[in-house]
């Protein structure tokens, strides 16, 4: 009872889930649109192999950056947290200790940067020509990395205490700006793939300084700071142990699509078009689900430094409501829209053909995954992130096994099992949260006079 005081309600409610989501929804829909605007400057040249050039290099940093999204996730649950503690000079702290870790992988990445690179373009397998000018893109771009995850921790900053509409001005800023500079260094001074690299090197190197700057005005100077609380071995095991952990539960992710991919790809070549067509429905959705996840990883996470109890359970109703009830419009969307859809992409028959016949399972994938985004921003709000790793891990396993048994089933089997993933990594969480909300709040859990006869009825 002695922890009575110390509890602080936090607000949750839908219009707090939605002023969260929306800002990071649009977010997340602009860093494809530059992919698009980036692929249009190159493609304007006339020279095919240029145009696979960006799109080789866009794959070979994707799988890079994306690698390391734990330094935004982990930043913000653990900022969300110490903003409901009222601990500031902790937020300041998370902040630095994740801009240090991140422009010091950044900097590792750039002396690996042979090693990658050789990895890279063996494993793409592209033709000579393609490989050259990606490799002239991938010299310039890699000087990035520093700048694109202190970027990342920046992020988690500023969505750790809730300005999701401050993360969304930056992003939208940074690839304008790489929009203006691909632009001039491509056309202007006539430099080619090395003019776009350089474009958005510039682009992410002051996005990464804006960022710095909107971070310390929000949170105030940033310094001093007592260097020892940076430095903490506890709080930075901590960081570290919550990092490590999301990075699996990432690469575990990448796994399933890649190995989606690889085995839709020996249905031969128009299955495995359309499985691509196809999952394009569940990844613009993902956008979306990605914002809800964002206004969990905060709400929970600053309901749970709070120790508000009440307010943490609350926050996952609201975002499981919006989660499921927004994937259950995609779904319907997707069934009513998909033929139109499919045609709009492509104008193979056999691609069409094949796509219609699998659209039913492309559907229902949101549906499936609404609880594996909702949860994963919970679990990460909150840091369990050991549980959100072994969940995904669990549910990962089940996938594979599920694939080989429905293996005789062909493309319809393929996409069976990546439906048992999705719901599997949703239930598992689902499953465990019981347990560990039971454990994070016993008297939220438990308000009647006798807690313990109450848990022994279950």
């Amino acid at each position: 009872m002695g922890a009575e005081p110390t509890v602080n309600p936090v607000e949750v409610s839908h219009s707090r889930v939605i002023r969260l989501a929306l800002p990071m929804t649009l977010a997340h829909l602009s860093t494809p649109l530059l992919g698009v605007a980036d692929a249009a400057i190159i493609g304007r040249l006339g020279e095919a192999h240029l145009l696979g050039a960006i799109a080789a290099a866009a794959v070979i940093f994707d799988f890079i950056f994306w690698s390391f999204g734990f330094l935004r996730m982990g930043t913000a649950g653990l900022t969300a947290q110490a903003l409901g503690a009222g601990d500031r000079a902790e937020q300041r702290a998370t902040f630095l200790r994740a801009l240090i870790i991140g422009f010091c992988i950044g900097i590792g990445l750039i002396c690996l940067q042979a090693a990658i690179a050789g990895a890279a373009f063996a494993a793409l397998d592209a033709s000579p020509e393609v490989t050259h000018a990606a490799r002239l893109y991938f010299d310039v771009r890699i000087w990035s990395a520093p700048f694109v995850l202190v970027n990342y921790a920046v992020l988690g900053a500023i969505t750790g205490r809730g300005r999701t509409d401050v993360a969304l001005a930056l992003q939208v800023g940074i690839n304008l700006v790489n929009i203006a500079f691909n632009l001039a260094f491509v056309y202007g001074l006539g430099l080619g793939v090395q003019g776009s690299a350089a474009g958005t090197l510039l682009a992410e190197a002051l996005g990464a300084l804006a960022g710095f700057l909107v971070v310390r005005r929000i949170y105030g100077d940033l310094f001093p700071i007592d260097r020892g609380l940076i430095f903490e071995h506890e709080k930075l095991a901590r960081m570290f142990a919550v990092n490590g952990d999301i990075m699996i539960r990432t690469m575990a992710l990448l796994f399933a699509f890649a190995f989606f991919t690889a085995q839709g790809a020996k249905g031969g070549d128009a299955t495995l078009a359309a499985n691509a067509i196809l999952l394009n429905l569940f990844l613009v959705a993902a956008y979306f689900l990605d914002g809800f996840a964002t206004a969990a990883e905060q709400m929970c996470g600053q309901s749970f430094g709070a120790r508000d109890g009440a307010g943490f359970a609350k926050a996952v109703r609201l975002t499981a409501f919006w989660c499921l009830a927004f994937s259950a419009a995609v779904s319907l969307a997707a069934l009513a829209g998909g033929g139109a859809f499919i045609d709009f992409l492509t104008t193979s028959p056999e691609v069409r053909a094949l796509a219609r016949e699998y659209l039913l399972f492309a559907a229902l994938t949101p549906l499936a995954g609404a609880l594996a985004f909702e949860f994963d921003g919970v679990f990460i709000g909150a840091t369990w992130t050991r549980d959100m790793r072994n969940m995904m891990l669990v549910s990962l396993a089940l996938y594979i096994g599920g694939f080989f048994l429905l293996r005789p089933f062909g493309n319809a089997g393929l996409w069976s099992a990546l439906l048992i993933f999705l719901l599997a990594r949703g239930l598992t969480q689902a499953w465990r949260y019981r347990m560990l909300s039971a454990a994070a709040f016993p008297l939220a859990q438990s308000p009647a006079p006798e807690p313990i006869a109450s848990t022994s009825r279950g």
